[in-house]
């Protein structure tokens, strides 16, 4: 069972730039997929971005699109979020995933992830 540890979460001001980290406690299958979730307080989990470990397909969502890079690191099997000119829409609890089999049609669905981090809070004052 892979588990899954996320950091670099605070608080920050609008315009500034974080970097989320999530280490796994084993090597990563090149068969999996990485996503980044986050949860908005009274909102639903949603998609942000998601990484194949072989880093062939990556893919954001619409309203991080431009600001927020996905990336990995394989020697330190460890999954990055760089986030960019955050703004206070940013702000949520942010989930790493992982899924062991990778499908293009299912990664922004958070049902298809067997594997969570516990989160880490990303605050952005306006």
């Amino acid at each position: 069972q892979v588990q899954l540890v996320e950091s670099g979460g605070e608080l920050v001001q609008s315009g500034d730039s974080l970097r989320l980290s999530c280490a796994a406690s084993e090597r990563i299958s090149t068969s999996y997929v990485m996503g980044w979730f986050r949860q908005a307080p009274g909102k639903e989990r949603e998609f942000v971005a998601a990484i194949t470990w072989n880093a062939y397909f990556i893919i954001y969502a619409d309203a991080v699109k431009g600001r927020f890079a996905i990336s990995r690191d394989m020697s330190k099997n460890t999954v990055f979020l760089q986030m960019n000119n955050l703004k206070p829409e940013d702000t949520a609890v942010y989930y790493c995933a992982a899924d062991p089999t990778f499908n293009y049609r299912e990664v922004r669905e958070k049902s298809s992830y067997d594997y969570w981090g516990q989160g880490t809070q990303v605050t952005v004052s306006s």
